[in-house]
């Protein structure tokens, strides 16, 4: 069978996405099996973080203290905002696109080896490629963020040193299941028997903790194996015999990032045989660390939130951490979602404290279109006999919505961007600085 050769990134990236006639396919056999062609492993340990939500904070956390402890590190995370090359970071540094070329011809190669060729999702094949460029990098330790579950999720395919489970909720239903308990089955499917796993969900499902004691895992629970205070000021984490006090808050915003700094925490403590790090390397990569889309606020007027909730759960998280800013005499909402959301407590949840929404469609056919958000919402507002009267619009895109709200907002207010990774993405296409001198007017 001839196998396919392009020289740019972009190529690979079209190519991959006509492979396979599913977004995705669950299910290990297929990428395993060209992964065994590969001959993919890695020789440094593994953290492999699942979630609902929380995991990419986790996994910056971790990275960012791991380099501050003189550790090369390498992270691979999805999905991206901006550029693909997100995806990968070799010691905090987004990998070059031409340096992923090589590695998606040798998974090009491996899936057509023999006699008929090995079908594999965009998802599986690029995190295949992504592997294998990590897994010859020379790296002290590999970060993995899962993609979608965990037990069928393509990271799964190496054998994580330390699996690290951060919230459970109910999001991918139609994948995962319908409830807390069958989706902690899938996520806890990353455990590996007589190794580390992580649990920083306050109140995981009762199938995380079953599945862990099943398979003889050494369990770390937060608020049993570890746990976290604090005050306005700063805050102290405790584990199995190694304490840190007098910490400040990491640099990731939000009441949630402690609870994801305590699990990172945890999962170094678990490792510190292998993968030591000093009192100093905690303080100064919590203090360094940096991801955009998390709660970030962009300094101007009017403020600006990116924020990547996309799921109740995190929405709920979001809504928290707007009302714990103080206040602002009103508050814009861009806002663009995919279609399998569960639209109704996401909305709920952030509603009382938005004036003014801004729908926006997304460069995604998996996406709401701005009027079926639009109509969805009035169906909400009618179905829950609102008084209040929410002025609404609709646009092409995240960054002509976010021009109409600047347009329409005084100095005061300030803009969330939210729902969907394509919604922030979207906004960041622009970049930053640009953003930050639209709103200072230069």
């Amino acid at each position: 069978m001839q196998t396919a050769s392009f020289e740019t990134l972009s190529d690979w990236l079209r190519h991959c996405e006509q492979l396979h006639p599913k977004n995705i396919d669950m299910g290990l056999a297929r990428v395993a099996e060209v992964a065994r062609r590969l001959e993919l492993a890695f020789d440094c340990p593994v953290i492999t973080v699942a979630g609902t939500n929380g995991k990419g904070s986790t996994c910056a956390m971790l990275d960012a203290i791991c380099r501050e402890a003189g550790w090369r590190t390498g992270v691979y995370s999805s999905p991206h905002l901006v550029h693909f090359e997100e995806r990968c970071r070799i010691q905090g540094e987004m990998v070059a696109a031409g340096d992923l070329v090589e590695h998606f011809e040798a998974v090009e190669q491996a899936r057509t080896q023999g006699g008929e060729a090995v079908s594999l999702t965009y998802f599986e094949f690029t995190t295949l490629a992504i592997l294998r460029l990590m897994s010859r990098a020379r790296l002290d330790v590999a970060i993995l963020e899962v993609g979608l579950g965990g037990r069928l999720d393509a990271t799964n395919v190496i054998d994580a040193d330390c699996a690290v489970i951060t919230s459970v909720d109910v999001d991918h239903v139609e994948f995962l299941g319908p409830d807390r308990e069958s989706i902690g089955r899938e996520k806890a499917g990353i455990m590996r028997a007589g190794r580390p796993v992580v649990v920083s969900d306050p109140m995981p499902p009762a199938s995380v903790i079953e599945h862990a004691q099943a398979i003889g895992a050494d369990l770390w629970r937060f608020g049993q194996d570890f746990n976290f205070s604090g005050d306005k000021q700063q805050w102290a984490w405790a584990g199995r015999g190694r304490r840190y006090a007098g910490l400040a808050y990491p640099a990731l915003r939000g009441a949630n990032q402690l609870i994801n700094a305590s699990g990172a925490l945890a999962a170094l403590e678990a490792l510190r045989q292998r993968l030591p790090v000093t009192a100093q390397a905690v303080r100064l990569g919590l203090a360094h660390v940096e991801l955009p889309g998390r709660f970030q606020i962009v300094p101007g007027q009017p403020a600006l939130v990116l924020d990547v909730a996309h799921n109740p759960h995190s929405v709920a998280a979001l809504a928290a951490n707007l009302d714990a800013m103080g206040y602002f005499p009103a508050t814009h909402a861009v806002f663009g979602a995919m279609a399998d959301k569960d639209l109704a407590p996401m909305l709920a949840k952030v509603a009382p404290i938005i004036d003014r929404w801004y729908f926006t469609d997304l460069d995604t056919p998996r996406a709401l279109t701005a009027q079926q958000l639009q109509q969805k919402w009035h169906a909400l507002q009618m179905a829950a006999g609102a008084r209040r009267e929410v002025p609404v619009s609709t646009h092409a895109g995240p960054l002509q919505a976010l021009a109409a709200a600047m347009k329409a907002a005084d100095p005061a207010d300030r803009i969330v961007v939210f729902g969907s990774f394509y919604t922030v993405g979207g906004v960041l296409q622009q970049g930053v600085p640009r953003l930050q001198a639209k709103h200072l007017g230069a």
